[in-house]
C-alpha cells in the first residue's frame, strides 16, 4: 500500500496534501476554460454554464442551445437545465444546495432540488434599468453589482427581501468581494470594491474608502472565517492582510507576467492561486508551493481546503489534519504513531508490539483517541481500517475505555465511504460531514435521486425514512408513463404499511401533473383529515372535500370548508351542498344563528322550515324598539306559517296575534302613563296597572287575554302587597274562596311584614292542619290564638311545649 505522506508537501512549517478524489472527470471534448463553474460546499454539486464572453468551437455532438449542467464531483451528469431566459451574471450555490441564477435584468431563480424546479424572484431597485454585472454569494445570500455600482443585497434565500447597500464611487471596480454578515460587528453583509487604487468597504450605510496603496488590485478573496482578505496587486504581488485592515499578514511576489484567473483561500492558513494550468499555494512564513496540469484547472472552494478539477482528475487540496500529522508524520513517536506500529508487529506476529505498548502506556487513552480521529480524516479505506484497528487493540487493552467515539467513527466512515463512490460523487471530508449533518446529507442524496442509498443510510444511523418514500413516490407519480391505476397500485402496495408517510404530498405532486383522478385516489390513503381537505379543495372536489372533514369529527375543518364553499357558491348551490349533511347543516345553522341571521333565513327558506324560520322573525321582533317594526315583524311571522302543515302553526300563529294585540295595547298604556309598558310580557303589564292604581284596566285586559284566573290572582296579590294596598286585601279576605288558596296571601303579607294582616288569613286557611296554623300564629306573634288552635284540637303535648314559649297573661 501507497505511503499516507507519498502526496505530503511541507509548506512553512506546516504540511498539505493534495487527495485525488476521482479521475476521468469530464470528457476531453469538454473545454472547461469556456465554462463558468460553481461548485456548492461540503463536495456538492458543480454547475457548469458556457461563458457568453468566450468563443468556443462548434461540435456537432453539442447541442447549440444554452443549458446550465449540473454534475457530480466525479463527472457524472445530474442534470441539464435548458437555458432561454437571457444572459446569465451570476451562479451560486447556497449552503443546502439549491442553485442561484441572476440574469442581467435581476431575475433570480433559486433551483431548489437539482431537477429543474425552481422559484423566482426579482431584484428591483434599479436591476432592470442598470443590469447585473455580477454577483458574489455566501451560503445563505448574495450581493449582485449593477453596471451603475449600485449593490444590492439579498440576506437570506428563503425569505429574499432585496436590499440597496450604501452607494460606492462610480469609477470602474476591478476586483471584489464580500464578507458574510456571521463574521462582521454591523451583522450585516460587507462589499470590498477594489476601485481606483484603493479598496472601497461597503456596508447598508455607509461606503468607506480604507486609503490602501499600490492598487488596483485584480483579485480579492476573503478567508472561511472572516478574519484575512488576500489582495492580487497588478504587479504580481498577493498581500494577506487581515479583514480590518489594520495589519498585513503575509505577502508573496508570484512572478507571473500574466494576472491569475482565480485566487482562493486553502482553508484559513494559505491561499491558491491559479492560472491555466498552474496552481501556487501560498502558506505560512510566505512559503510557496507549486503545481502543474496538463491542461485547464478551475478552483472550487470549500470551507477546510479546494477541490481542484480538470477533464481528467478532481483533487481536494488541505492542510494534513492535526491527529493525521501526529500518527503519520516521518520519523514521529507519538503515542498514536506507536500504537500503529504496534499493531503492524502484531500483525507480523513480533514481540516488539508488546514493547510498543508498554512504552506508551501512560498515554494509551490518548493514543487511541488520536487514531480514531486520524480514521476520520483519511480517504484511504486501507488506512483507515489500519487506524481503526490500532484504535481497537489499544482500547482492548485498557480497563476503562469509552467506545462510543469509535463506534461512531466507524459508522461515519462507512457513511463517508459509501458516498464518496464515483456513482454517488459526494467526497465529504470528515470535517465538512460534521458541519452537513446525516440529514441534509440524506437529502442531497434524495434530490440525486440515490433512494436505495439514502434508506440505507438512514436505517443504519436509525434515522426515519418516511421522508425517502414520500419523495421516490412524488417521482413515481410525476414521471411514471404507466396508467394512475397503475401507479396509484404500486405506489400504495410499497407505501400503505410505513409509518409516517403522507400521502397528501404525493397527491399533490400529482395533482400537479395534472393527474387529478390519481390524485384523488392518493388522498383516500391519507389518514388526517386536515392533510386531505386543503388539497381536495385545491382540486375543486369540494363535495369529497365536505364529506372527509365530516368524517374527521373536526368542527374547525367542517367550519373552514363551509367558509370556503360560501365564498366561493352561489347562495342556491351553497345550500344544496348542505342537502343530506345533517351535520354540516347544523354548525351553518349554529354560526349563523350568532352571526348571520339572513343566511339562516335563508337556510330555513330553502329547507321550508317554516316554523323556524317564524321563530326567527318572532326572535327580531323582540329585539326591535318601535312598536310599529315589532308589530311588521309578527305579521312576516304569522304569514309564513299560513300554509305549513306543521300541527303547531296554529297555535303559533295565534301567539303572534295576541302578540301583536299587546304591542298595541302596551303602545296605548305608554300614552296614558308615565311607566313604560313596551318590552313587558302580558303578566309583567298586569302587575305594572295593578300597582299603579288602574286595577280596572287590568281587569279589562285580563278578561280580553283570557288569563287564567289563578295568574289573575297571583299577579293581583303580589302587586297590592308591592303597593302596600292593605285595604284592598283586607277586602280579598273578606271573599268566600280564593282560587291560589288562602295560605299564599298570608305568606305574602307576612313577608311584608303585617303581622296583623296576616293573621286575618290564617282563619281562612281551613284546608291546613291544626298544627300548621299553629305555626302560621306564631309566625303572627299570637301565642294565645296558637294555643287556643291546640286545645281545639286536643293537642296535650303540643300545648307544654307551646307553654315553654309563652310569657305573661298568654300563659
Amino acid at each position: 500500500m501507497a505511503n499516507p505522506t507519498a502526496d505530503w508537501e511541507r509548506v512553512g512549517g506546516q504540511y498539505y496534501r493534495k487527495v485525488k478524489l476521482y479521475d476521468a472527470v469530464f470528457d476531453q471534448d469538454l473545454e472547461l476554460e469556456n465554462y463558468i463553474i460553481a461548485a456548492s460546499l461540503y463536495g456538492g454539486a458543480i454547475a457548469l454554464y458556457r461563458d457568453e464572453e468566450k468563443l468556443h468551437s462548434y461540435r456537432a455532438s453539442q447541442s447549440s442551445k444554452s443549458s446550465i449542467d449540473i454534475y457530480s464531483c466525479a463527472g457524472k451528469l445530474v442534470r441539464r437545465i435548458n437555458w432561454d431566459k437571457g444572459s446569465i451574471r451570476g451562479l451560486g450555490w447556497s449552503e443546502d444546495e439549491k442553485l442561484l441564477v441572476i440574469t442581467q435584468d435581476g431575475t433570480v431563480r433559486c433551483y431548489y432540488d437539482l431537477q429543474g424546479d425552481f422559484t423566482q424572484f426579482s431584484l428591483g431597485n434599479g436591476a432592470e434599468k442598470h443590469g447585473v454585472k455580477a454577483c458574489r454569494f455566501w451560503s445563505s445570500g448574495f450581493v449582485a453589482l449593477l453596471s451603475n455600482n449600485h449593490l444590492i443585497s439579498v440576506p437570506h434565500y428563503l425569505e429574499p427581501r432585496p436590499k440597496l447597500l450604501a452607494v460606492p464611487p462610480d469609477d470602474l471596480v476591478h476586483s471584489w468581494s464580500v464578507i458574510p454578515p456571521a463574521y462582521t460587528n454591523s451583522r450585516s453583509v460587507e462589499v470590498l470594491l477594489a476601485i481606483g487604487q484603493t479598496i472601497y468597504v461597503v456596508d447598508s450605510t455607509e461606503a468607506e474608502d480604507r486609503m490602501l496603496p499600490n492598487g488596483p488590485f485584480n483579485h480579492i478573496s476573503v478567508s472561511p472565517d472572516g478574519l484575512s482578505v488576500t489582495l492580487y496587486t497588478e504587479d504580481g504581488k498577493v498581500w494577506v492582510i487581515t479583514s480590518d485592515f489594520q495589519s498585513k499578514r503575509g505577502e508573496y511576489e508570484s512572478k507571473a507576467k500574466t494576472i491569475p484567473k482565480d485566487v482562493q483561500w486553502c482553508g484559513n492558513d494559505s491561499v491558491v492561486l491559479a492560472w491555466e494550468d498552474e496552481v501556487h499555494l501560498f502558506g505560512p512564513n510566505g512559503a510557496v508551493l507549486k503545481y502543474y496540469y496538463d491542461g485547464w484547472v478551475h478552483l472550487l472552494a470549500d470551507f477546510d481546503g479546494v477541490r481542484l478539477i480538470t477533464n481528467d482528475v478532481c483533487e481536494f487540496l488541505q492542510k494534513v489534519p492535526e491527529a493525521t500529522e501526529e500518527v503519520f508524520r516521518l520519523g514521529s513517536t507519538s503515542p498514536a504513531s506507536v500504537l500503529l506500529d504496534a499493531v503492524d508487529q502484531l500483525e507480523k506476529k513480533s514481540p516488539k508490539a508488546d514493547d510498543n505498548i508498554k512504552l506508551i502506556r501512560t498515554n494509551l487513552p490518548e493514543a487511541v483517541d488520536t487514531c480514531v480521529q486520524a480514521a476520520g480524516q483519511e480517504y484511504d479505506t486501507h488506512w483507515q481500517k489500519q487506524l481503526l484497528k490500532a484504535a481497537s487493540f489499544g482500547k482492548s487493552i485498557l480497563d476503562l475505555y469509552d467506545s462510543d467515539d469509535f463506534v461512531d467513527m466507524c459508522e461515519t466512515l462507512r457513511v463517508l465511504n459509501a458516498v464518496r463512490d464515483y456513482r454517488i460523487g459526494l467526497p465529504l471530508s470528515y470535517d465538512q460531514y460534521q458541519r452537513l449533518t446525516p440529514e441534509r446529507l440524506i437529502q442531497r442524496l434524495i434530490n440525486r435521486h440515490e433512494y436505495l442509498l439514502a434508506i440505507r443510510v438512514s436505517e443504519y444511523l436509525r434515522l426515519p425514512t418516511n421522508k425517502i418514500y414520500v419523495h421516490w413516490a412524488s417521482q413515481k407519480v410525476r414521471n411514471s408513463t404507466s396508467d394512475e391505476d397503475t401507479i396509484c397500485n404500486t405506489v400504495v402496495n410499497k407505501l400503505s404499511n410505513r409509518r409516517g408517510i403522507s400521502f397528501e404530498v404525493i397527491a399533490r405532486a400529482a395533482y400537479d401533473e395534472g393527474r387529478s383522478h390519481l390524485a384523488t385516489e392518493l388522498l383516500n390513503h391519507e389518514s388526517r383529515a386536515g392533510k386531505q381537505v386543503p388539497l381536495l379543495l385545491s382540486m375543486e372536489e369540494d363535495e369529497i372535500a365536505l364529506d372527509k372533514a365530516i368524517q374527521s369529527g373536526d368542527t374547525d375543518l367542517i367550519f373552514f370548508v363551509l367558509l370556503h364553499l360560501k365564498r366561493k357558491l352561489p347562495l342556491a348551490s351553497f345550500f344544496r351542498v348542505l342537502n343530506n349533511r345533517p351535520v354540516a347543516t347544523a354548525l351553518v345553522e349554529s354560526s349563523a344563528r350568532a352571526q348571520d341571521t339572513e343566511l339562516l333565513k335563508d337556510l330555513y327558506y330553502q329547507d321550508d322550515r317554516r316554523l323556524d324560520g317564524s321563530n326567527l322573525l318572532f326572535s327580531e321582533a323582540l329585539a326591535q324598539s318601535a312598536p310599529q317594526t315589532k308589530t311588521d315583524k309578527l305579521k312576516l311571522a304569522s304569514k309564513l306559517l299560513t300554509d305549513s302543515k306543521d300541527p303547531t302553526a296554529t297555535l303559533q300563529q295565534k301567539s303572534y296575534a295576541e302578540a301583536q294585540q299587546l304591542i298595541r295595547l302596551q303602545d296605548a298604556l305608554d300614552r296614558d302613563h308615565d311607566d313604560g309598558y313596551t318590552g313587558l310580557s302580558l303578566n309583567q303589564t298586569l302587575y305594572r296597572l295593578i300597582k299603579s292604581g288602574d286595577g280596572k284596566r287590568a281587569a279589562k285586559i285580563m278578561s280580553d287575554f283570557r288569563v287564567p284566573e289563578k295568574t289573575w290572582w297571583w299577579l293581583r296579590l303580589r302587586a297590592l302587597v308591592a303597593k302596600r294596598d292593605w285595604e284592598a286585601l283586607e277586602e280579598s279576605s273578606k271573599q268566600r274562596k280564593s282560587p291560589i288558596g288562602w295560605e299564599a296571601f298570608f305568606n305574602e303579607v307576612l313577608g311584608a311584614g303585617n303581622t296583623k294582616l296576616a293573621a286575618v288569613f290564617v282563619p281562612k286557611c281551613t284546608a291546613l292542619k291544626p298544627q300548621e296554623r299553629t305555626e302560621m300564629w306564631v309566625k303572627c306573634g299570637m301565642i294565645g290564638k296558637a294555643g287556643e288552635e291546640l286545645f281545639k284540637a286536643k293537642d296535650l303535648e303540643a300545648l307544654e311545649a307551646l307553654r315553654g314559649k309563652a310569657s305573661g297573661s298568654a300563659v
